[in-house]
């Protein structure tokens, strides 16, 4: 098969570690990496791919306008924050992203905290550190509801565990395939609308939706309000889609059980935030799928991703760039 001559815009420090990988398995293609638009000014014109490896939205979409022959946009990330604008919305260009390349260490952070929680861990490292004795009962997870807002690759890595340790596990979707209609981890599927029933029966609430205008805030003061009391909210998703103030208020006047937070609608968490101050909050510093070979994995994906390009092949995690997923 005749290769297309290409060349990859690659929006990056150029000292990042995995930059070689992508070299080594194409020495073929014109690789041009940098972190402003004038790295790129001579090559721009003839560019057919941009990776956004760890580029600002601003920087994407200053590169994506020079750029009239790209046939194809990735982003590593899975949200898309820092990668969609109306210009790449509009234009015919596919955008891939990364999903599907964090979700097992997510659904393993899912499933720890779910545990932290039912077992108490605060109390036992406190216990373990005033030096005490002190018994007392913990709770099992075995027969107990995890309702996942956002039912995709994530969801799905956390069902799996989740039933392997024997709960029920609910899923919200705002899309439901007759394929996933009948999804044997899920004992049913909810729809947006239906968000409140759902999380009216659950113990554990794993948020992982991505952040676009319908989601932003969905899980809120009414959210809050239809919980259990013993209930507990671990968002690996997005922060903004849980409304933060809701959420301090709930955690403060003990509306709910708890919180295991990945992800903050400001980051770094700005100090003094009243999350630090919590007793009830499990505070990740949006790093639940940091494994040492993560960022290796998303540059092995996009090698793969990019072979199917060079083939013709269809490319996997195809975002619907008007939904924002």
């Amino acid at each position: 098969m005749q290769m297309r001559n290409d060349t990859i815009l690659v929006l990056a420090n150029p000292a990042e570690p995995q930059l070689p990988m992508l070299r080594e398995q194409f020495e073929e293609v014109n690789i041009v990496v940098g972190q402003s638009a004038e790295v790129f000014a001579r090559d721009a014109a003839r560019a057919t791919v941009l990776l956004n490896w760890s580029g600002s939205l601003a920087l994407l979409k200053q590169v994506f306008s020079m750029c009239p022959n790209l046939l194809w946009v990735h982003s590593r990330s899975v949200g898309l924050e820092r990668t969609l604008f109306p210009e790449l919305v509009e234009s015919v260009v596919p955008l891939t992203n990364g999903a599907g390349v964090f979700s097992p260490s997510l659904g393993e952070f899912a499933l720890g905290a779910i545990l932290y929680f039912a077992k108490d861990f605060r109390r036992m490292i406190r216990s373990q550190q005033a030096g005490a004795w002190e018994p007392f009962a913990v709770l099992p997870i075995e027969g107990s509801t995890v309702g996942i807002v956002g039912y995709g690759d994530i969801g799905r890595a956390v069902a799996t565990r989740a039933r392997a340790f024997g709960m029920t596990v609910l899923g919200l979707k705002r899309n439901i395939s007759p394929k996933e209609a009948t999804d044997a981890l899920v004992a049913k599927t909810y729809s947006p609308e239906q968000r409140l029933e759902m999380l009216s029966g659950c113990d554990y609430i794993v948020v992982a939706a991505p952040l676009t205008e319908e989601t932003r805030g969905m899980i809120g003061e009414a959210e809050f309000a239809a919980m259990k009391s013993t209930a507990v909210v671990v968002n690996v998703g997005r922060g903004p889609v849980v409304n933060e103030q809701a959420l301090i208020r709930a955690l403060s006047s003990g509306r709910i059980k708890g919180a295991a937070l990945d992800v903050f609608d400001e980051e770094p968490l700005p100090a003094g935030h009243a999350f630090y101050k919590l007793e009830n909050v499990l505070l990740s510093p949006h790093c639940a799928d940091h494994t040492p070979d993560w960022l290796d994995n998303a540059m092995q994906f996009f090698i793969a991703q990019f072979r199917r390009f060079q083939q013709g092949q269809l490319l996997l995690n195809a975002v619907d760039k008007r939904r924002g997923y």
